[in-house]
């Protein structure tokens, strides 16, 4: 057995030292290269101009489209199953009930330090946008349910000309006649596919008219102050909820029916409209997303498609009969939107040759959102 002189004559061997040494400097090198990895995270939350370029690392233009377009289709039913099966009838107390479950889960999202700094701006531009989302949200679940679905999605048609009136006038951005020609088409098939479900009411009118400029307002400025003020989503949904809440509040007596606290607050009915809320939070936060990385045109679009989407899979699915004349409607939106996308990545492909071979990751992720944009080149 080895005496206790062996084993310290051992340790203090030259080659047992050296090998010592070279243990505990690979384990300093360990720890260095996980406090710059730590380090690195921090600096991309750390910064508005770093959290942004992560965002858009993240969340490509498919990403964000796809993510809007899924969760859109899912709060269709979930608010259909509100409105209509738990007997709801307060649409604009709902849009409230979204923006309060909304608030909160940014809340906990900031108190874990996953929201970016905000960068300097204004008060007016974050005021106006909480003021339009409001009213855009509020707005159209009453049209929703006053108006046919039909007339509905003719006031949606309404918004895209909105937009490039509006963009014209406030930046100077064309769009080029074959995407005039292709938005056009777009919007003859989807009024051609909801044409046999339009029924008029004054009210309802009135309210979907109202609702058109705010619709294409808010569009336009979350997509502007993302892509040219560098906020993230997040960010600005952190600084707009709490005006959305309190213009909603006002809305809330003058445009929803009395009754709402006798309502059947019964568990089921509550976790529903809950969940909702929860749906209601992806939604705007998708449609966030997905501004930021495209633009305001290519967001009505999708919106288009999903509308036309939902009546195709409807016709195949269920076996739900809305007519020819809708059908052939729907495939002609859905042509003018392939086409629209086609000129979009030929856009996208001319800007890349443009530029220099060798691009940055920063330039590259510039190059896929413009590939989406309703300017011309």
């Amino acid at each position: 057995m080895l005496s206790s002189r062996e084993i310290l004559n051992f340790f203090v061997n030259k080659d047992v030292r050296k090998l010592l040494k070279r243990k505990g400097s690979d384990a300093n090198e360990t720890g260095r290269a996980l406090e710059e990895l730590r380090a690195s995270l921090f600096n991309d939350f750390c910064s508005s101009e770093n959290a942004k370029r992560l965002q858009q690392r993240l969340c490509t233009p498919s990403v964000a489209l796809t993510f809007n377009f899924v969760i859109a289709i899912g709060i269709i039913f979930m608010n259909k199953w509100v409105l209509k099966n738990a007997g709801f009838q307060f649409p604009v107390l709902l849009s409230f009930i979204h923006y309060v479950v909304t608030l909160a889960l940014i809340a906990i999202l900031n108190a874990l330090s996953l929201i970016p700094p905000s960068p300097p701006l204004k008060s007016a531009p974050l005021f106006t946008l909480g003021l339009v989302m409001s009213l855009c949200t509020g707005l159209a679940n009453v049209s929703l349910k006053y108006n046919s679905v039909g007339f509905y999605q003719m006031a949606k048609i309404a918004v895209t000309p909105t937009i490039v009136l509006a963009e014209y006038i406030w930046y100077k951005k064309k769009v080029s006649f074959p995407k005039v020609v292709a938005l056009a088409v777009v919007s003859i098939g989807v009024a051609v596919a909801t044409v046999t479900d339009l029924q008029f009411n004054l009210f309802g009118a009135s309210v979907a008219l109202s609702w058109i400029i705010p619709s294409a307002i808010s569009k336009i400025l979350w997509c502007s102050l993302q892509q040219r003020e560098n906020w993230t989503a997040l960010a600005l949904m952190w600084k707009t909820t709490p005006i959305s809440l309190l213009c909603l509040l006002i809305m809330i007596p003058l445009l929803d029916p009395p009754g709402a606290f006798s309502y059947n607050w019964n568990f089921i009915n509550t976790s529903m409209i809950l969940i909702s809320g929860v749906f209601g939070f992806l939604l705007q936060w998708s449609a966030a997303l997905a501004l930021g990385a495209t633009s305001a045109i290519s967001h009505v679009v999708l919106g288009q498609f999903k509308t036309c989407v939902l009546l195709l899979g409807n016709y195949y699915i269920f076996s739900s009969n809305p007519g020819t004349t809708s059908i052939c409607g729907a495939l002609v939106a859905i042509s003018g939107m392939s086409f629209y996308t086609y000129l979009n990545l030929q856009n996208g492909k001319l800007k890349s040759e443009k530029g220099s071979p060798r691009k940055d990751e920063h330039q590259e992720n510039k190059d896929s959102r413009d590939a989406f944009n309703g300017e011309s080149i």
